[in-house]
């Protein structure tokens, strides 16, 4: 969707933005574990801070400390979700 808002490149890569986004949202009410909400809230520090090394690496974006610190500490975040001691 940004490339076709952002960049200018037309209503095709917008719906094809939209047709994406829709179906991973559809595509996750079919996952069968119970607590894939863990999963997800996961996935999503991972997303923050992949997001961050695209912008880096493609956009030549250049990260503050900021952006840096945020990026860790969701890394931090996915790891407490993923391998705190469960009762």
């Amino acid at each position: 969707m940004w490339q076709g808002v952002r960049e200018h490149r037309g209503l095709l890569w917008v719906g094809a933005g939209v047709a994406a986004l829709g179906l991973y949202g559809f595509v996750a009410t079919f996952q069968p574990d119970a607590h894939f909400g863990r999963v997800l809230a996961a996935y999503g520090g991972v997303f923050v801070a992949g997001s961050l090394a695209w912008g880096v690496v493609v956009d030549k974006f250049r990260p503050d400390r900021y952006d840096v610190a945020g990026a860790l500490l969701c890394l931090a975040g996915v790891a407490v979700i993923m391998y705190a001691p469960r009762v």
